[in-house]
Formats: structure tokens, sequence, C-alpha cells
């Protein structure tokens, strides 16, 4: 892209953004009609029109029924698709809506909403219209919550959902440049009004993002480390595909337990921590039915394994007779965890009468 914010996006860079995405079967649209999506349309329908065989393309708007002008802005919408020659539907989320966590309920819902369309229309990816901005905005809200290194990775232009593929093109881009390629075209779009509500917490980081920038901060350096994270999240997950294998290996002559995981004591404890921390999330999501579980929870695990596994160190006689004993014993995201026998065990947890509902957005990963 252009290291100028504000010029309009060229044919060539267009054609650039969606280059990988040529050989998909089809492809579905989120578009609102404010102007990051308004600009994907637009600037996918371009492309489209530049290939002699392509992808077909569906426009979706999700009319949340939260404002009375959602209904307008999506025959807007339609209007457009109609105009650049691309098929349109508008879907409805219905229902209560809650009064507590409405942004995150909204989100789920148009991605559930999404992926029926996706499946109906035949398409293997759904475009949304993430821009720079979006991932700067991203990396400070899981910043503030304390994310580990996958959280602030933030987002990626690639990620598998609901047996689809959700592909982010704008990715890289500003939002002031696709505002800059709308005014150019001559082509309109809305402004939701609770894209500057207070009352959010994406609105109030989006308001902290001018004096952000006077120290340095601004959207293209955030950005920037966000994709440093991500290749050191990507690092991180090799060491622990290999710390797997290296376990696995270790346990070559033990009898696999059906639907439990198991590793050597003494062989995980000599691994990084962060090895470690993730080998368990790996294990616990794998093996409970309450997960994903929270990044906190289970560094406070990881502790007490650690303090188990050090006192047995220090034990007389090297702590052969404590780790013969069952020494630590937990629950987490419907996983029992406990160290016995000088292994550490993960098997399902007695499911419990009213268990949680499991988060796709877990709290600090």
């Amino acid at each position: 892209m252009s290291d100028d914010d504000n010029s309009p996006i060229s044919a060539r860079a267009a054609k650039q953004l969606f280059a990988e995405l040529r050989s998909a079967s089809a492809l579905v649209l989120a578009v609102s009609g404010g102007p990051d999506s308004v600009a994907l349309m637009w600037l996918a329908a371009r492309w489209r029109r530049s290939l002699a065989r392509g992808p077909d393309i569906t426009v979706v708007t999700v009319d949340h029924g939260l404002r009375k002008e959602a209904a307008r802005e999506a025959r807007e919408v339609k209007r457009l698709a109609t105009e650049l020659g691309l098929a349109h539907r508008t879907l409805r989320w219905r229902g209560t809506k809650p009064k507590a966590g409405l942004p995150a309920a909204a989100r789920e819902a148009r991605y559930r909403l999404l992926a029926q369309a996706a499946r109906a229309a035949g398409a293997s990816h759904v475009l949304t219209a993430h821009t720079r901005d979006d991932q700067a905005e991203t990396l400070l809200m899981r910043l503030f919550r304390g994310s580990g290194i996958a959280g602030l990775s933030a987002m990626a232009r690639l990620t598998r959902r609901d047996g689809l593929v959700l592909a982010r093109p704008l990715l890289d881009v500003p939002k002031s440049q696709l505002i800059a390629t709308l005014r150019r075209a001559r082509i309109g779009f809305a402004e939701d009004p609770t894209n500057g509500d207070t009352a959010f917490t994406r609105p109030r980081l989006r308001a902290l993002l001018p004096q952000l920038a006077a120290e340095g901060g601004d959207i293209r350096t955030l950005a920037r480390l966000s994709a440093r994270l991500a290749r050191a999240n990507a690092a991180v997950d090799v060491l622990t595909d290999g710390a797997e294998r290296f376990l696995s290996l270790r346990d070559r002559g033990q009898r696999p337990q059906p639907g439990i995981r198991s590793f050597e004591a003494s062989a995980f404890a000599a691994l990084p921590e962060e090895v470690r921390l993730r080998l368990l999330l790996r294990a616990i999501d794998a093996i409970g039915h309450e997960g994903p579980a929270e990044l906190g929870k289970a560094e406070t695990l990881l502790a007490a394994l650690d303090q188990a596994m050090g006192a047995g160190s220090r034990a007389p006689g090297n702590g052969r007779a404590i780790l013969k004993q069952t020494v630590l014993k937990q629950t987490l995201a419907g996983a029992l965890i406990s160290l016995a026998g000088g292994r550490i065990h993960i098997a399902p947890a007695p499911a419990r009468r009213s268990p949680r509902r499991s988060q796709r957005d877990v709290k600090g990963r």
C-alpha cells in the first residue's frame, strides 16, 4: 500500500489486496454501510470485474435491530451492490438483546449469520473490512485486559471460524485511505453513531489515539507492534509443537489412556515457562468441556504445579515417595488436572449441574 495514508487506493493495489482469494469457490462480503465495508465492497467488485474467471461474490448486511437507521442503511447497501453487479442479502438478528455484554453478543450473532449465509452461497471465505485502525484498537483493548502474546497479536489476515475462512484483506490499510478512495469514486457511506459512543470500550480507546500518537504511539506503530508480536507468537507455537513431540517420545513406553493426556513431570518441568503454559492450555482446551480456559487461571494452575514439582524434587530421596502420591488435583474449564506418580494428568472433570457457557473471546489469551 501507499505510504500516504490519505491517498486513494490504486487499481493495481486493489488487485493485490484480493489476489490470494482468486481461487476461492465463492466469497461473502460483510457490509454494514459504513466507510470501511463499503470500500471493501467497491474494491472487491472492481477486482472481480478485472478477472476473466473468479469467485462469485455475495454481499451480506446484518441488521442487529439496535438502531432504527439500520434498515435504511441496509437498503442503501443493496442499491450500491446491485449497481456493482453483486448479489445482496440482508439478515436480521432477532430475539431478545442482552443488557450486558451487548457488543460481544452482537459480534457473535453477526458471525453466526454470516456463516449461515456463506454456507447457503457455497462460499469458502467471509470477508470483513477490519483496517489498520481496528488492529491498533484491538491491540490496546487486549493490552489493558492483560492479554498474553497470543492475544496481543490481535487479528490475523486469515483465520478459520465455523468451518470457513475469515479473511481481512484491508487489515494493513488505514481507514483514512479507504475514505479517500470512496470520495474519489463519489460513493457515499453511512456513519454509525455507536462508533463514537463512549459507553463502549472501543470508542473510548479510539478517543485516546491522538494523545498516544503525540507520544509516538500512532496507529501505524501499534499495528507494527501487533505484527511483531504475531511473529513471536508463531515462533513460540512452533516451540510448543516441538515440546509436544519431545514429551510424546519420552512416553513411548506408556500405554495411552483414551480421553486423557499425560506428561512426564520431570520432562515437563524442564521446558520454558511459556511453553509449559501453552501445553497445559492445549490439553485443557482439548479435554475439558467448559473451555477455553482463561490465561490467568492457567497461569495460577501452572504455578501450583511448579510448586508441587519443586517440593517433590527437594524432598528426601529426590521426592520419589511424594511423587508416587497424588500431590495436586485441581479443575479448570471442565478438565481435571492432577500430579501423581511423577506424571501430570489431564482428564475430563465431572460435569457440573449448570456448566457455564463457552466463550470464544477468552480473557487474556
